[in-house]
């Protein structure tokens, strides 16, 4: 719970002291400017909203490793929802409409995951989770984005480090292996979900595991 916290707060942080030119700078997500990311962020807080304000009653279908469907193709951009949060990000027109929308709705997720039980049982997707189980994989999402936000912008703050480490354990889950102990944090979730190529030096530490990346989440 803690972690989502630190999560949400330091990526909304960085959104928030974003100038408004860096909005019309790409992002890590194939088609997407920071402003298209950040309109999918406010997408996710109403998610999350929704999802915590939908109680099941009967027992867990996936946790936090399975909660995700895995592929091997990275995005390209033209999927129609992705097509669909571009169009939206446009709409807005200033910056500080999109980042006024954000800092509201994402509050307010921040405070209904504050206050969520972690045992409550939780429907999303035709899926059913803890409440603990569906904020962790959430850290992932935040941490990821917080990668793909700051992509192109060298300046800005990046991913706290416990984030990292507990979104490579949990991606590390979801692989079901580890990745070796030479790659960073970072480097081993760029590298893992297809963000970036691993190098040659990284691909040898890789082996075997190379040949499976990259684990795309969706």
């Amino acid at each position: 719970m803690d972690l989502f916290s630190r999560s949400w707060t330091a990526l909304r942080t960085v959104v928030a002291e974003l100038p408004d030119a860096d909005f019309a700078k790409p992002s890590g997500c194939a088609g997407w400017l920071v402003q298209d990311l950040v309109c999918h962020l406010v997408i996710d807080a109403q998610d999350v909203l929704i999802t915590l304000a939908t109680p099941a009653g009967t027992e867990p279908t996936r946790d936090a490793a399975t909660y995700w469907d895995v592929s091997r193709t990275p995005p390209s951009g033209d999927d129609p929802l992705d097509a669909l949060t571009v169009r939206l990000a446009a709409a807005y027109e200033e910056p500080g409409l999109l980042n006024f929308h954000l800092d509201d709705v994402g509050s307010a997720a921040g405070r209904a995951a504050a206050l969520a039980a972690p045992d409550l049982r939780v429907g999303t997707c035709g899926e059913v989770l803890t409440v603990a189980d569906y904020l962790t994989t959430y850290v992932l999402e935040w941490t990821l984005h917080h990668l793909d936000l700051t992509a192109f912008l060298p300046d800005a703050p990046g991913a706290p480090e416990e984030t990292l480490a507990r979104s490579r354990r949990l991606l590390e889950e979801i692989a079901g292996t580890a990745f070796p102990a030479s790659l960073s944090d970072k480097d081993a979730l760029l590298v893992g979900t297809g963000r970036r190529p691993p190098t040659g030096a990284e691909r040898a530490e890789l082996g075997e595991l190379a040949a499976r990346l990259p684990y795309v989440l969706g």
